[in-house]
This record gives C-alpha cells, structure tokens and sequence, in this order.
C-alpha cells in the first residue's frame, strides 16, 4: 500500500549508502594517516559553477502532519496567507459507562501552543515562552461542527492507497458548504504565554483553552442522552462508526479588517475536547427541606484529534511572484531572484557542475568532467553552498533554516543523516553542521545560508552516484522531512517542514545579471599531491 508520507524507502537508501560510506572512511583515514608529516600534499579549494532556478510548489499534501499551522500570516514579499484546520475527533475509549441520566455540563477545547517552561513568577506559576509564533495581532476563530466525511483510503486506487487531502481544500471541497452547528466564535484571537487553567486542581502549558457551546443540547443529542441506554448506540460502538456519525471540526480562520494578524504552529498531537457530564447516583433527604434530591457525580469523554486531520492553506491570489518566477525560470543560467516560500509555495532548483571551469591548463573544459578527473587524487575535505539574501526585496522575517533535498531520491542529501548534531527539543538549533541557521547582519537583516555537502561529493566522486538535481526548500524544523506528496506531480514531493513553514524570503540567483560577489558559491576544499 502506498502511503505518501512513508520514510521507510529514503531512510532505506540511505542506510545502504551511509555503510558504503563506513567502509570507505576506513580508507580515507589510511590515507589520512600517510599524508600526515609527508610535505608534498596541500590543501586547496576551488569553485565550481552552479545554476539556480525557480520552480513553483503545486498544492502540498497537508494530511498526516506532526503539527499544523492555524491563523493569518502576511509575508513581506508573499503576502497573506490563511490557515485554517479541519480534523476528526475521536474518543480515548468506547468502553463508555454513562450512569443514569447523563446531562451534559459543559464542554472545553484545548488546543497547546509549542512553548518552554523558563521558570516561575513570584505567586509559583509558571513562565512559559512560546515557539513558532508568527505575529502578535488579533485573528478571528470560529469551530463548527464538519459535516464532511474524510475518507482514510482513496477510492480512485481500488482503496489501496490512503487517501491525501491538499492545501487547496477549499477549492476542490470546500468545507464552508459542510458546516454544521457553530460550537465557538472569537473574533480576538491573540497568542498568549499563560498557563491554562483546565480546572481548579489541573493546569497546562499555553494554548488555545476555550468552551464549547452546547447549543440546543447539541452535545447531549451527539451521545444520547435522553435514551434509555445511550451507550449501546452502534455510533458510539466504535471509532470507524463514530468518524462517520460525528465527522470533526472545521477551525475556520478570518482576517480582520484593521489586523494584520497572527498564525501559530499548533500541536494538535496533545489536543483534545472534553465533554463534562454528570449522572445520578442516587438519593438522599435534604436536610433543609426535607425533600428527597438525586445525588449526582461529574465524569468527562475526552475525545482526541486523531483520525485524519488536514490544513487549508489560502494564499492571497493576488501576488502573482512565485507564479510568474516559476513561468520565467531560467534552467540554463538560472534566475537573478530565487524565490522560496513554505506551504504551497515554491523552492529553488540546484543544479551543480552547469557550465565550465578553467583546468590547469588554462582551457575551458566541462566543470562534472573535471571534477570527475580528480577521483584518484582529491580528498575531499569539505564542500558547501552559499545563498545569499536579497536585501533589495524587503523582508524583515527571513526563516532561520532551509534544507537541501535530493530531488531524485525525495530525501535529504546524505550529509544530513551524517549530522549528529540533531536537537529534538530545539529544532531551531538542530542538524547546524549540515544547514548554518541564517548568518545575521548587525541590524539583525538576513544575509547568507551555508550548506554543507562533502559526503553528497564524496558519493559522486568516489562511487560514481548521479548528480542529481537538488532543491532549496524554507523549513520551520529541519527535523520534520516526512514526503509530503504535491498534487498532479506524481514524482514530486516536499519535506513536511516546508509545508509547515509560512515565512519566506527571497535569494540571489546565478544568473548573469547577478553581480559575482552575490551569487550562488559552490565551493569545495580539498588535499592533492604539490606535483
């Protein structure tokens, strides 16, 4: 069975690779070792040409994220980008015991923010800082009731691939005409860094803490209460039976006239409903009156977003600049401006060795010729990519991080495995041998991305790997590179933190109208025999 999102077949390649690699270090460090206190090797670094162009990202696979983006984001260059969330809900158990008369007593939502706890106030409650916040401005949050089925597997395949779901949802489905009861409505929606409040005993880290309204009992009516055994119900028999009885929410995200908004990664994986409800248990005499009261105990469903869950991502169909770069792209040159943006976007092709280099010689000769020549005598010490920022286009919100992708394989080059430098708790800082975080000037203005790919070189040099294409994506977490398929492009994929990145910025190219000093480098170091 297909599954777009499946690792297992990259993660596999470069496993293979990674132990050619092992067997081959074993090699380099005999090498190493002889050339160690013999004088006639020197180091060296030479450039190599590289062109670099547009290519515009179709509507990305939005399905089976780790996280999702939630809010309005207005891009510099890109503009306005809406993000809104539909998502199943599904209960923790279907072992429910109700009690007798069951009424429902109130119903929250709770949705975190990615945040740190960096300590506590002077009253013991704790300070968070929250991660992956794009804005500060008020945005408008309605949740409705979905009435539209989302489907785990596609019927178009025989049921034998899942089924993906685009950021262009709202074209092609448009949830607005499945809406059902309006359970929720604010039009001030502004991040905070507070600890929720769940209830008097029980707190929890920053997030979006809302209640549900129960309009015309619509959560008692949705477990039935009011039926005789409300728990026999055949729709609350089991999860298949209960996503098609009760089909989700729809987290419908507006701008407002007079904000410019804000968007939040959210972290939809810890969210929940819960529906308080309580029952009777029995009898007993008030004192006061004399008159016999039900004794009454509160219990709560809990219902989590699993299940299959989606982002609508709404670009502003007015800026026209990813789409006519990509109706521009140079391949031969490449394009004075690359133009990278997350979500349904755009990134850059790389394509390395296009184009010629001076041999020693002094003639002009094929530059992957070359290179190739040098099998027997370079060791490659190190290689990398250099990009630098644009500060003619204005952009005060460049992402920190971008990843190289092999384009042929849909995974990240080799040199990204090879990183240990991994950081899971603080993605921001994770993988900085393979992908530097942005180079900052003093007015904190964006200026260079340096990418390493020695072992990628090596592969090529040493052990005849292609050289393949290769694509600059933005990503808001270097840890995220899940395939996110792209629509009508079966070969095509993006790295799932591209598609959960919504800043973007705007680099030098290579072509000629460039100046020298601002193009695309492509160096590598390397050590040779001083003939």
């Amino acid at each position: 069975m297909k599954n777009t999102f499946n690792i297992f077949k990259p993660l596999l390649f470069v496993s293979v690779i990674m132990l050619s690699l092992y067997a081959c270090d074993r090699d380099f460090t005999t090498i190493e070792s002889d050339i160690e206190g013999i004088k006639n090797f020197e180091n060296n670094s030479s450039k190599f040409p590289v062109v670099a162009y547009n290519k515009q990202l179709n509507p990305v696979q939005t399905n089976g994220l780790s996280s999702n983006l939630l809010g309005v984001y207005n891009d510099p260059i890109y503009g306005k980008t809406i993000a809104s969330v539909v998502s199943q809900v599904v209960p923790s158990t279907f072992s429910f015991n109700f009690g007798d008369n069951p009424v429902v007593d109130s119903v929250v939502l709770v949705i975190p923010y990615y945040s740190k706890n960096t300590g506590t106030d002077d009253d013991g409650d704790k300070i968070y800082e929250l991660d992956s916040i794009f804005g500060n401005q008020k945005i408008k949050l309605s949740v409705f009731q979905n009435n539209y089925f989302l489907r785990d597997f596609n019927p178009e395949t025989n049921l034998e691939e899942s089924q993906n779901y685009y950021s262009n949802a709202n074209e092609t489905i448009n949830f607005d005409n499945h809406i059902g009861e309006l359970l929720y409505v604010n039009d001030n929606l502004i991040p905070s860094n507070e600890e929720l409040n769940i209830t008097s005993e029980q707190t929890a880290p920053p997030g979006i803490h809302v209640e549900l309204l129960n309009t015309n009992n619509f959560w008692d009516d949705l477990f039935f209460f009011g039926e005789d055994d409300p728990a026999s119900m055949p729709e609350l028999s089991n999860q298949n039976n209960f996503k098609n009885y009760f089909r989700g929410v729809y987290l419908k995200i507006e701008e407002l006239p007079d904000s410019n908004g804000n968007m939040a990664m959210m972290n939809f994986q810890q969210a929940y409903i819960q529906v308080y409800y309580s029952f009777v248990t029995g009898t007993e005499i008030d004192e006061d009156t004399g008159d016999l009261v039900e004794i009454t105990e509160q219990r709560f469903i809990r219902m989590n977003f699993s299940g299959n869950r989606l982002n609508i991502l709404e670009n502003d169909p007015t800026n026209t600049i990813i789409s006519d770069a990509d109706a521009n792209a140079n391949p031969n040159e490449g394009d004075d401006v690359l133009y990278l943006k997350g979500g349904e976007g755009s990134y850059a092709i790389i394509d390395l060795f296009n184009g010629e280099i001076q041999d020693e010689n002094g003639d002009m000769v094929d530059a992957f010729d070359y290179f190739k020549s040098k099998k027997d005598t370079w060791l490659i010490n190190e290689a990398n990519l250099y990009f630098y920022v644009d500060q003619t286009i204005f952009n005060d919100q460049e992402p920190d991080r971008v990843i190289l992708y092999d384009l042929k394989n849909n995974t990240p080059i080799i040199d990204y495995f090879f990183d240990s430098s991994t950081n899971n708790s603080n993605p921001l800082n994770s993988k900085i041998n393979f992908s530097k975080k942005l180079e900052r000037d003093d007015d904190d203005n964006g200026v260079k991305y340096k990418l390493r790919l020695t072992e990628h070189l090596n592969n090529i040099l040493l052990r005849d790997s292609l050289n393949v294409n290769l694509g600059l994506y933005v990503s808001t977490n270097v840890n995220d590179i899940q395939r996110a398929d792209v629509l009508n492009s079966p070969d095509e994929y993006a790295p799932s933190g591209t598609v959960l990145s919504p800043r973007g910025t705007a680099l030098y190219g290579t072509s000629q109208n460039v100046p020298s000093d601002n193009k695309v480098q492509f160096e590598i170091y390397f050590t040779e025999p001083n003939n």
